[in-house]
């Protein structure tokens, strides 16, 4: 069993930048594939970003790569999303996922989710 809990949102000027965190418990947490997935009011769930056990293979989505960053603290339970020019269609509920097989852009493969954290940007 694993929980999640997601911190780090909050409202930012479009341009600017945050830095999600997601706080896991549970002892297993380092074998976890972790990602994060966003959803904007009306619209379905999209992957965001993925990282393996080790931290060495990452996934980002296509729109995203170059101005977001995963990474993860083995050690500390925790995995960060780094997200730089933030733009007002980056306004969602930003969701960290864990996942005990594979890497995965497909949020039916995660096993557990955290509650969410709001990211608005403002124009």
């Amino acid at each position: 069993q694993v929980q999640l809990v997601e911190s780090g949102g909050g409202l930012v000027q479009a341009g600017g930048s945050l830095r999600l965190s997601c706080a896991a418990s549970g002892r297993t947490f380092s074998t976890y594939t972790m990602g994060w997935f966003r959803q904007a009011p009306g619209k379905e769930r999209e992957f965001v970003a993925a990282i393996r056990w080790s931290g060495l293979n990452t996934q980002y989505a296509d729109s995203l790569k170059d101005r977001f960053t995963i990474s993860r603290d083995n050690a500390k339970n925790t995995v960060y999303l780094q997200m730089n020019s933030l733009k007002p269609d980056d306004t969602a509920v930003y969701y960290c996922a864990a996942d005990r097989n594979g890497i995965s852009r497909y949020s039916g493969n995660y096993d557990y989710w955290g509650q969410g954290t709001q990211v608005t940007v403002s124009s």
